[in-house]
């Protein structure tokens, strides 16, 4: 079981994340050959849920771009791409709730002017979450048939520059993990507030009395 109670204190950071990066890379590869699921739990449970609406959200975008779509189905896949960045949104935060809980029962409290950091952990595993996507894309670029050299040769710079940047974040959310655990930084939940899903505060849902779409 990851970062349980006490059991922060006693694994690395670096360990952490890897299990996070081994999920969004193992997970990407299954979905693509089947319903998406989740078996796991605890903090990797909150993570694969998130990475899911990612999943989800990244090829309804793909059909958003499709030239031969209906526009019906463009409607449809609009206010569905809606839908799943808000959901993605709401389980970032909760990512981080389940991180601020972990550190208060492994009795992990910020010293006396720690310092905020401007990313979350919830925001940089959204991001980690998000190139898993796009690495697993650009690798399916290179067993193309139907394109030149010069496409897999873009296809490779690509993948190797979101391969750099993946392991520049991972290395920072490490980084960040550690310093929360021992209390040199602190973490709050900070609140999207969207309004544009709030039929009580978008103007064109409340000035028509038009119900929020879900």
């Amino acid at each position: 079981m990851l970062l349980q109670g006490p059991v922060l204190m006693r694994i690395e950071p670096k360990k952490i994340v890897r299990s996070i990066n081994k999920l969004h890379r193992e997970t990407v590869v299954r979905w693509h050959s089947c319903e998406p699921d989740n078996a796991y739990e605890d903090l990797l449970g909150v993570v694969c849920q998130q990475h899911q609406y990612n999943f989800l959200l990244w090829h309804e975008e793909d059909i958003a771009r499709s030239p031969d779509v209906a526009d019906a189905r463009i409607a449809m896949v609009k206010r569905a791409i809606d839908g799943y960045n808000q959901q993605r949104n709401d389980w970032i935060e909760r990512i981080d709730e389940t991180l601020v809980e972990l550190l208060s029962d492994a009795g992990a409290k910020p010293a006396a002017g720690a310092r905020l950091n401007t990313e979350t952990p919830g925001s940089a595993i959204d991001r980690l979450s998000i190139m898993s996507l796009r690495i697993y894309h650009f690798e399916e670029q290179l067993e193309r048939t139907d394109v030149d050299e010069a496409h897999h040769q873009r296809a490779r710079q690509r993948l190797a520059r979101c391969r750099m940047q993946q392991a520049d974040l991972s290395q920072s959310l490490a980084e960040l993990l550690a310093d929360l655990a021992a209390g040199r930084k602190a973490l709050k939940v900070y609140r999207q507030m969207k309004m544009y899903n709030d039929a009580t505060l978008n103007p064109y849902l409340y000035k028509s009395g038009k119900k929020q779409v879900a």
